[in-house]
């Protein structure tokens, strides 16, 4: 993960992938003691993707929580999730894992049926953190 500073409370993270500027967008950004990390598909570092969606969203947790590491943040800190899922049948696997992940007091959720415009990717996970102590 690469951190980029705009000004002392305000900087961007990248993790290096292509799509980010590609498609013109950090992988998260801090403002503050808000720190916003975009959605996060189940990409391992070298590029690949797993076909299972257990493994998808737990990638995609282990990545969210790099770029949370880098903002001095946790997985703690997280105050909302949004969950995207292609396949609805696929919402109670991505669901255990998430349901494993976060503990009390649990972050807020929203998951929506959707496509992908990668049709390996099975979930997407963005999230919005607020720092503790600031």
């Amino acid at each position: 993960m690469k951190v980029q500073k705009m000004s002392a409370d305000r900087w961007a993270i990248s993790s290096g992938s292509k799509f980010e500027k590609i498609a013109g967008y950090s992988r998260a950004l801090v403002d503050g003691e808000w720190v916003f990390v975009s959605g996060t598909a189940g990409h391992n570092p070298d590029g690949s993707i797993s076909p299972d969606p257990e493994e998808q969203t737990r990638q995609s947790v282990r990545t969210i929580a790099k770029a949370l590491e880098q903002a001095s943040a946790s997985l703690a800190d997280i105050v909302r999730l949004n969950v995207y899922v292609a396949d609805r049948r696929d919402v109670m696997t991505v669901s255990k894992v998430l349901g494993e992940t976060f503990s009390d007091p649990r972050p807020t959720n929203t998951t929506i049926i959707c496509g992908f415009p990668v049709e390996e990717i099975k979930v997407e996970i963005e999230v919005t953190a607020r720092k503790r102590g600031n």
